[in-house]
């Protein structure tokens, strides 16, 4: 199947999410307690499914996961469910990790 979902910097997808664009883990929760790129809103991947209507339709979603793969079929999945903004960091939370970008641990605080 043929994508045509960005791969992005994670460089750019701390700048996307500081300009207003949703980042989203699909990690599973232990994955996400141990450490997650500053922000991050949690959506396991084996919730997805079930879950993926909780994520806005009018503001670019900047998916991530530990190393861009998850993220990617994720991603693939809500262009295929109509969502029109979507993005994936290359290299995941790996990548961010090693790029020194903000990072949080612990579950998500929810609002």
């Amino acid at each position: 199947m043929l994508t045509r979902m960005e791969d992005i910097s994670v460089q750019e997808g701390r700048r996307r999410v500081q300009a207003g664009a949703l980042l989203v883990d699909v990690r599973e929760p232990n994955e996400f307690e141990e450490i997650h790129a500053e922000g991050a809103t949690l959506i396991p991947l084996s919730e997805f499914e079930s879950r993926f209507a909780e994520l806005p339709r009018d503001r670019e979603l900047v998916m991530i996961c530990r190393s861009g793969a998850r993220s990617a079929r994720a991603g693939e999945y809500l262009e295929f469910q109509g969502y029109a903004q979507v993005v994936n960091v290359a290299g995941g939370t790996l990548a961010w990790v090693n790029e020194g970008l903000p990072t949080e641990t612990g579950p998500q605080v929810r609002q």
